[in-house]
């Protein structure tokens, strides 16, 4: 997730190496925000402390109030929804710190899931793929280079003796967790992953280097950056098989896709242009936008429809970027949310990436339509059209930081409750049935500790 202006290729899987206070300011209209790990994750202590072994109560600052700080306003008494989900992204910045001998990575999956129940979630959101690659053995995809070794040592293709996904969906199981595969169905590189790092049994390099220059188009390289185009036939019913090779193969309770779709595009500008020559060639009467649209559409469709007919029970759903207007963009991203919400046969759930705070400002100083109680309004108006399931994605990674929310003195260092009070707010709702937060080692990093205090005692009874 990213960035939402989405310049994919500067910006993939929120993932630089980041601190948070850096992805903070970088992520200052939203988007998933990958961070590094600044430390090795801690033994989960028991259920009334935080990852990091620091007590908590609620409303807890952990010291005197900062500068400017606000006293802390979470209504621990209203209820959850019977059902809550209550979810963390793993990415495969997780994955790259992981031991690849199948006994440390073991021992390593094992204290994050431990750490994932000791903050009273249900759920995790594991990524499977993040650049045309697989966390498991699979006949589509080499083996990604963030399974086969640790610390940006990995290589491609470089399999790593044992089957990773196995037993990490067999230890979410075990402890009560929910295990949802994660998905970036188009990229191939960036953040991480560069052209000269893909291994030669990729799809992408295959295509490529055979002989047949028909199908040279089913990668597309655009600022810089790989990715497999959206309108190919070919490269949907790759994608199609490589969800499913995931269903059939493992014992998921979902399929998870991010925002990641068209990169920004220009088709004013030569080189920017992206796949505006198929749209050309297909001789659509559609603007080019909804033509793309379409296109992610069909294969979002194609998509719901495979999982259904093999495993009805396994839900799929999108995590978009997650203020409306930027969706409806004709210029990038490329997601018919309208169309999503309001028909069958697309997702069952929708988790935008609400990452703004209550006081978001536009740069001229008045409050912005994405600030989360605007913004959450919008997107329950949307949810009554259809029957997809609402579920809210929280930017923790943000906790403590100097994100630019364009106030004196940014609110996520003002205060500390603000991802607790999402979370109230979604709850006094009565139509958002769960909540994913960003991410993982979030819960971990110094800087989030304070706002992590005021939100477990929401799911821990405390």
């Amino acid at each position: 997730m990213r960035k939402k202006v989405m310049r994919l290729c500067a910006l993939t899987l929120s993932a630089a190496c980041l601190s948070v206070a850096a992805a903070g300011a970088a992520r200052a209209d939203t988007g998933i925000s990958a961070v590094r790990l600044s430390a090795a994750p801690v033994s989960p202590a028991v259920s009334n402390r935080t990852g990091n072994n620091q007590t908590f109560s609620p409303g807890s600052l952990g010291g005197p109030l900062g500068v400017g700080q606000s006293l802390q306003t979470v209504d621990y008494r209203v209820p959850a929804p019977e059902g809550e989900l209550r979810g963390v992204w793993i990415s495969y910045l997780i994955w790259d710190t992981l031991s690849a001998g199948e006994s440390d990575f073991r021992r390593g999956v094992d204290e994050i899931l431990d750490n994932c129940v000791s903050w009273g979630m249900n759920a995790v959101f594991v990524h499977v793929r993040s650049h045309s690659d697989a966390m498991y053995p699979s006949e589509i995809y080499p083996w990604s280079k963030f399974v086969s070794g640790s610390g940006g040592s990995g290589v491609q293709g470089r399999s790593p003796g044992y089957d990773p996904l196995a037993y990490f969906v067999k230890a979410a199981h075990a402890r009560g967790l929910q295990f949802h595969a994660w998905f970036n169905p188009y990229r191939i590189t960036g953040n991480m992953m560069k052209w000269s790092e893909v291994s030669s049994l990729s799809p992408a390099k295959r295509w490529m280097s055979d002989a047949d220059p028909s199908n040279d188009r089913n990668v597309l390289c655009h600022d810089g950056e790989y990715y497999y185009n959206p309108s190919s036939e070919a490269v949907k019913k790759m994608v199609v098989d490589g969800v499913m090779e995931v269903v059939r193969g493992y014992d998921v309770d979902g399929i998870h896709f991010d925002d990641y779709f068209y990169p920004e595009l220009d088709d004013t500008v030569e080189g920017r242009q992206f796949d505006l020559p198929e749209y050309q060639a297909s001789g659509s009467g559609l603007s080019a936008a909804q033509w793309r649209r379409n296109q992610v559409s069909d294969l979002v469709g194609r998509v719901w429809k495979s999982i259904k007919a093999e495993k009805p029970q396994v839900l799929f759903g999108i995590s978009p970027q997650g203020y409306v207007e930027h969706l409806r963009s004709d210029h990038n991203l490329f997601v018919d949310i309208d169309r999503w919400m309001s028909e069958e046969g697309f997702i069952d759930y929708i988790m935008p990436q609400l990452y703004w705070g209550f006081e978001t400002k536009t740069s001229s100083g008045a409050p912005a339509p994405y600030a989360f109680m605007e913004n959450l309004a919008t997107w329950r108006n949307l949810k009554r059209k259809g029957k997809v399931t609402l579920y809210l994605g929280l930017g923790l990674y943000r906790g403590g930081t100097a994100v630019k929310d364009y106030n004196e003195v940014s609110e996520w260092l003002r205060r500390s409750d603000i991802i607790a009070r999402q979370v109230v707010e979604g709850r006094r709702s009565g139509e958002v049935a769960g909540y994913c937060f960003y991410s993982y080692d979030s819960f971990l990093q110094p800087e989030a500790q304070k706002e992590t205090a005021n939100l477990l005692p929401l799911f821990l009874g405390k």
